[in-house]
């Protein structure tokens, strides 16, 4: 996946898009970052001494988790579509348009990390390669294990776990 394909997918945008590629071989999300130097997490942390904040790495690990999400962001579109369509027929539906004029978008929130480790610190130059696989499933939540490495070396390893969220609108 190309970074406009996974702004497909995620909501991030600017300075909190921390994905620049991604790819899905055999369930598993490969993904990668290069640290340039110059991001906002680096100001001040820590001044002559850069070094990516952990918290960054674990939002690195979810956002290459996204890859995970394209066979599940086409299936729940095809579920959102259909309820619309049967609450349309139903007359349940709070505006007065079709399926037609409801807009459906899939938001995803983190909901918890567990078992974080960091290894080794990750600095400006720097490339990270991450790959996640999801463990367990219980819509709409899903759980994941990741880690992420530069030059071979781990740097982070984490579980975690996400909500996605289907969610509608009118068009404006």
């Amino acid at each position: 996946m190309t970074k406009d394909e996974i702004m497909g997918i995620l909501p991030h945008r600017d300075d909190m898009l921390l994905l620049e590629e991604a790819e899905l071989i055999d369930g598993v999300s490969r993904g990668k970052y290069h640290v340039r130097g110059d991001e906002w997490f680096l100001r001040g942390h820590f001044p002559g001494n850069p070094v990516v904040p952990g918290v960054i790495l674990c939002e690195i690990l979810a956002q290459s988790a996204c890859a995970l999400l394209t066979d599940v962001a086409s299936a729940d579109d095809a579920d959102v579509t259909a309820n619309a369509d049967d609450e349309d027929r139903a007359g349940n539906q709070a505006s007065a348009g079709n399926a037609d004029n409801v807009k459906t978008s899939i938001s995803t929130y983190y909901t918890g990390i567990d078992k974080a480790r960091f290894k080794e610190p990750v600095r400006p130059g720097d490339t990270i390669e991450t790959e996640c696989e999801l463990t367990k499933v219980r819509k709409p939540f899903y759980f994941a294990k990741g880690s992420a490495k530069v030059g071979g070396k781990l740097c982070v390893s984490a579980e975690f776990s996400f909500a996605v969220v289907v969610e509608k609108s009118d068009e404006v």
